[in-house]
């Protein structure tokens, strides 16, 4: 058998173009392997990317939502604030319809007591024909009606000189005295016919030197005495209109009233034949 021969350690190893085919090879796997882990790190970046963006969408989508929420709840908002403003001005007319009906409706029933006052003064006036009755149905309006707490009535004399008191309440018995015509404020409303009235003051106030009121007396356009309203009560502070309607009245027929009945007394309270009512149309 013939002697084989062994290789040599130059044999073993590959030639010098096996040699850089094989480098070439071994460069080109490490850059492709090089190029795969920077593709899957690109990738992993692109799906860490994608998952941010997709975070960021689903937030944007329900900040979307928020704003189209509040959008809606804005404009809600603004439609009930119309709403709101519309029936405030709706409830604002309706209260101002209100107040002006109430307060016509209390003119109204101020008016209707005030006529009722006066009625009752003028039927109280005239429901008596005797001069007792007739004074104390006097008494009885200055009191109730007008408040007053210290009065009295006066009727001139004969010769016209004095004024004799003829009744009266809260007055002392010293101050009941004929006051004199010519130099007295009662004589002053006597001689004008006027009435004189403290409307700036307050009468509860008065007193016999300066009465709240003084009312003329008067008979078929004849001024025949006075009322003099020294004080009201202490809350009667001042006169309204109805009492001044009331002072009217007295004047133009508590003398007429308190004359009918003194000459129905003479009379002896008889009435006249029929004979005396037959030219009253002449």
């Amino acid at each position: 058998m013939a002697d084989e021969k062994k290789p040599s350690a130059e044999s073993n190893s590959p030639s010098q173009d096996l040699r850089s085919e094989r480098d070439r090879f071994v460069k080109t796997f490490t850059r492709g392997s090089r190029l795969t882990d920077e593709f899957i790190q690109d990738y992993e970046r692109m799906l860490d990317r994608v998952a941010t963006l997709e975070a960021e969408n689903a937030n944007l989508r329900a900040q979307l939502a928020a704003d189209r929420a509040v959008r809606d709840l804005v404009q809600q908002i603004e439609r009930l604030e119309a709403e709101k403003s519309d029936l405030l001005s709706r409830t604002n007319r309706a209260e101002a319809i209100t107040n002006q009906f109430t307060t016509r409706v209390q003119e109204v029933e101020s008016e209707f007591s005030n006529l009722a006052n006066l009625y009752v003064a003028s039927n109280q006036l005239h429901s008596s024909l005797s001069p007792r009755g007739v004074t104390r149905r006097i008494k009885e309006v200055l009191a109730q009606l007008l408040g007053a707490e210290r009065y009295s009535m006066y009727l001139a004399n004969e010769d016209g000189t004095e004024l004799v008191p003829i009744a009266s309440e809260g007055i002392g018995g010293n101050d009941l005295a004929p006051v004199p015509i010519a130099e007295s404020r009662l004589g002053d409303v006597l001689r004008s016919g006027e009435a004189k009235v403290e409307e700036d003051g307050d009468p509860s106030r008065g007193d016999l030197n300066r009465p709240a009121a003084v009312i003329p007396l008067v008979v078929d356009e004849r001024v025949v005495g006075v009322i003099a309203i020294f004080s009201t009560l202490s809350q009667k502070t001042r006169f309204d209109a109805v009492d001044f309607e009331l002072f009217r009245l007295l004047g133009q027929q508590a003398a007429a009233a308190l004359v009918s009945a003194s000459l129905f007394a003479q009379a002896e309270r008889r009435l006249p034949g029929l004979e005396a009512f037959l030219d009253l149309s002449v």
